[in-house]
């Protein structure tokens, strides 16, 4: 019995030690840098999206989530109904996710089984993908406006107020 948990051992110490050589060896480095929106970009996002749907007369939620989908800001006017929250999530992590504007996916995935009824993806229009250099680094989504278009007009003021800088940044 100790001879087999010796020689398991020493299996697995050979293989551990094979890995760690093979990636030494190989052209990937050992940091990855990771681009992410500063706070109060993903603030100006928000707030933007916010007063475009006020421009049109109308009260909705925004949330932008980071590259991981995790919320970074998130805000409701007043108005606003509370279900907006949830929905302006899953606009911005499906937006986020798929690199494109949900409104390009409404009629993508319509099996029963599809992606379409994962957990947090939401295939209506008010969702849009921020990015920067060609590299997705969030998603904004709005909801609460009475169609979809408008929300997701919304969202396109968001992120068109900092599109500039995204673009300009150095990272």
């Amino acid at each position: 019995m100790k001879t087999k948990l010796s020689k398991s051992l020493m299996f697995v110490s050979a293989l551990a030690a094979s890995g760690i050589a093979g990636a030494q060896d190989s052209d990937q480095p050992v940091m990855v840098e990771i681009k992410k929106l500063s706070m109060d970009t993903a603030l100006t996002i928000a707030k933007t999206a916010i007063d475009a749907c006020r421009e049109e007369g109308v009260q909705v939620s925004v949330t932008v989530v980071d590259r991981g989908g995790h919320p970074q800001v998130v805000l409701r006017d007043v108005l606003a109904m509370d279900l907006s929250l949830d929905v302006s999530y899953r606009k911005a992590y499906t937006a986020m996710t798929f690199t494109s504007p949900t409104s390009a996916l409404e009629d993508r995935f319509t099996g029963p089984f599809s992606v379409g009824k994962v957990d947090n993806v939401l295939l209506s229009a008010g969702g849009v993908p921020i990015q920067a250099s060609g590299e997705t680094v969030g998603g904004v989504g709005v909801s609460g406006a009475p169609s979809g278009e408008t929300d997701e007009m919304c969202a396109q003021a968001g992120v068109a107020a900092v599109e500039m800088d995204l673009e300009m940044a150095s990272f």
